[in-house]
């Protein structure tokens, strides 16, 4: 009986021992594997960067057209009589100059996504009040991520910011005005001149909406990335000197979209 055991053991170790890897055997699967994942890489590499740079192509186009028809909508509550802002042309005038003087960061146009509370009711401008909390809540049915633009010194921005998904960006602008039958910024943002030239003479600034002769104003926004969405970043000295670096054209943008108002 115990040699039929030992027997049975015995066969049990030689079949085990048959099934088992060598060292060699091991060192050339992972040799391969090594391999196979090398070429995975070097394939598959290049498609998934060209699908990020397609993914943040898109967010750059969505926070551009954002920012343009934000700029040409009259919200309840922004019209004034002290920046002469009695209609959507002359706000897109008003913030387009204001958006490159220098220490006016207050003014900055900040563009950024949030998310929108779609059973909340509507702010006074019309716009829909910010989701922070979204435990237990479902995309599409209880909130929306919403593309918005606007000054850095709106309280409405503020408080979207614990809602915001992704960065916040500012544009700073600059017209653009013919030279040499063709359309190039002006030298510095803050300016709005009269697009036309007499000959190579270029006429002065236009200080307001009102007396701009063109019905188009064209112009090229710089989008600027900020390091940070604490509400009290945008009112300090940090985003100042960011704000500043980017009107004194120090400081090269994440990317450029040219743009067009109408009366």
């Amino acid at each position: 009986m115990l040699a039929s055991n030992f027997n049975f053991m015995n066969s049990s170790e030689q079949s085990y021992s048959k099934r088992a890897f060598t060292l060699i055997e091991t060192v050339i699967a992972i040799g391969v594997l090594a391999v196979l994942l090398t070429g995975f890489m070097l394939v598959f590499g290049p498609a998934a960067e060209g699908i990020r740079t397609s993914v943040n192509a898109q967010i750059a186009d969505r926070l551009a057209s954002t920012f343009e028809q934000e700029l040409v909508q009259l919200r309840p509550g922004q019209q004034s009589a002290a920046d002469e802002i009695k209609s959507a042309f002359d706000k897109a005038f008003v913030y387009v100059k204001n958006s490159g003087t220098k220490g006016n960061q207050a003014n900055a146009l900040v563009v950024y996504q949030y998310r929108a509370d779609l059973r909340g009711v509507p702010r006074a401008d019309g716009s829909l009040p910010p989701r922070v909390n979204i435990t237990g809540q479902v995309a599409g049915q209880d909130y929306l991520v919403k593309t918005m633009m606007r000054r850095a010194s709106d309280p409405a921005f503020r408080s979207d910011l614990p809602a915001v998904e992704g960065a916040v960006f500012f544009g700073v602008c600059r017209q653009l005005v013919f030279r040499n039958s063709q359309l190039t910024p002006v030298p510095k943002p803050g300016e709005i001149r009269n697009p036309n030239f007499d000959g190579r003479a270029e006429t002065g600034q236009i200080s307001g909406p009102d007396s701009y002769p063109e019905s188009v104003l064209a112009f090229v926004t710089d989008f600027h990335i900020t390091p940070s969405r604490d509400p009290n970043y945008f009112s300090g000295l940090a985003f100042g000197k960011l704000f500043d670096s980017a009107v004194e054209l120090a400081k090269r943008p994440v990317f450029s979209r040219n743009m067009a108002v109408r009366r």
